[in-house]
């Protein structure tokens, strides 16, 4: 019975600390990184009348995997499939869309315990999905705008308090630069007079500017509950805490219980197993949900990192026994 771990095979602390505390437990692991494939993964999975799940086993640069001893899944941040360099790039998009199919097609069928499955990940990871599945759940969220109408846009910042907005991007992933590498874009603070008629171009989200105590970033993994208060030490970090890290302070927290039950039913809504969550606190004790990430890493808070690792792996070796 093993734990399948799908991820980069280098800087991912997150797995690490789950992989270190399953080998702890003397729980078989198989780590892959989907990169790998095809230069160094051959996969064979066959299915038929007399069998109702794929059957085989993937040779890797190292070790291979027997399919049918998979019984749960860590997708935690796997890579993108690397491609023979020769191919032209029509035929490489026709291969990845080939690989995409037939390496990623064979593994979300498995019917295992996942942490989490992409297509759940997928889902939860549009943000106005996410922002009104939140509500439903009785989670407090900021006044949201989403538009490209620039008036429409002038008007909502306009009509908050100190006509301040905060604007986040829709795609957490952010555009590309001429060189192909992935750019971030963070939250930024907006005046209603800011605002142009380049907002035509596309869909913007704008959320009523709440000035905050502090973030905290809430850990869920199968109902159990990680808190931490992230204070800003800098400007920088009041905007956004990912722009100043070195300016942040931690302590851990309890989470109030009309929050715990409101992230439970998300998880539920979204059937996950694992999300991190961020909130905004104001000088009420006020939370706002404005952030949730069915992937999300965990380990810039020292003081939870090995509590979340354990209860990661109380969830994959659950599924082993």
């Amino acid at each position: 019975m093993t734990v399948l771990v799908l991820t980069r095979p280098v800087m991912d602390a997150v797995s690490d600390l789950v992989i270190e505390e399953l080998n702890r437990r003397s729980v078989p692991v198989h780590r892959m990184d989907p990169g790998d494939f095809p230069e160094s993964i051959a996969i064979t999975a066959r299915i038929g009348p007399d069998q109702r799940d794929w059957q085989g086993i993937w040779r890797g640069q190292h070790r291979d995997m027997n399919l049918q001893s998979v019984t749960a899944v860590y997708y935690r941040r796997p890579g993108p499939f690397r491609l023979h360099s020769g191919l032209s790039p029509g035929d490489a998009e026709w291969a990845r869309a080939e690989a995409r199919a037939g390496f990623s097609g064979v593994l979300s069928s498995l019917r295992c315990l996942w942490v989490n499955h992409p297509r759940h990940n997928a889902a939860a990871e549009v943000a106005p999905v996410a922002l009104a599945t939140a509500l439903r759940c009785g989670l407090p969220v900021p006044a949201t705008l989403i538009t490209n109408d620039p008036l429409r846009a002038r008007e909502f910042a306009g009509a908050l308090p100190g006509r301040v907005a905060a604007y986040k991007p829709l795609d957490a992933a952010g555009p590309r630069a001429a060189e192909g590498e992935q750019q971030s874009v963070w939250t930024n603070k907006v005046r209603a007079e800011e605002l142009t008629d380049d907002l035509a171009l596309t869909a913007h989200l704008f959320q009523q500017w709440i000035d905050k105590q502090y973030e905290v970033r809430l850990t869920a993994v199968d109902g159990r509950m990680f808190a931490a208060e992230i204070h800003a030490g800098s400007e920088a970090s009041r905007i956004d805490f990912r722009r100043d890290y070195a300016s942040l302070t931690y302590r851990v927290c309890p989470v109030p219980a009309n929050i715990a039950r409101g992230v439970r039913e998300l998880m539920r809504a979204f059937g996950l197993r694992y999300a991190a969550l961020d909130f905004l606190v104001d000088d009420s004790d006020d939370w706002y949900l404005v952030d949730l990430n069915p992937n999300g890493q965990f380990g810039f808070i020292s003081e939870l990192r090995q509590p979340i690792a354990h209860a990661l792996a109380d969830v994959l070796e659950g599924a082993t026994r």
